[in-house]
């Protein structure tokens, strides 16, 4: 059976506007820090991973790093703020903002369970 080839090629790029999502700043309050979010290119989720693992080729060992790759998702995919914060200003965000904030950043071990079900398939 023949698979279909893409008619639209757009579809095949990441989104180039970005997307604005409203994170409240406590429980009690009514007030929102407003952030807004790009998507990665398939190149940015791979760095993403690198920065996540730290690989030391003389003793074959590694760390995980999910500070360095926070830090990475801060840096390349926050495009804006409202009020306007600053790459340090948006790490030294309270936990419950913080969490809040990692759920809207792209998610590059998605991105990897997604790849290892494709590639079992």
């Amino acid at each position: 059976m023949e698979k279909n080839t893409v008619k639209n090629k757009s579809v095949l790029f990441a989104l180039q506007e970005e997307k604005c999502h409203e994170l409240r700043v406590s429980p009690e309050s009514d007030e929102y820090l407003k952030v807004w979010i790009r998507e990665p290119t398939w190149l940015e989720v791979e760095q993403a991973m690198t920065s996540l693992m730290n690989i030391d080729a003389k003793t074959q060992s590694f760390d995980i790093d999910l500070n360095g790759m926070y830090r990475y998702l801060v840096e390349k995919f926050v495009v804006r703020t409202e009020p306007t914060l600053s790459t340090l200003e948006l790490i030294r965000l309270t936990p419950y903002i913080g969490s809040q904030l990692k759920e809207v950043l792209p998610n590059p071990m998605e991105a990897l369970a997604e790849d290892s079900a494709k590639n079992e398939e």
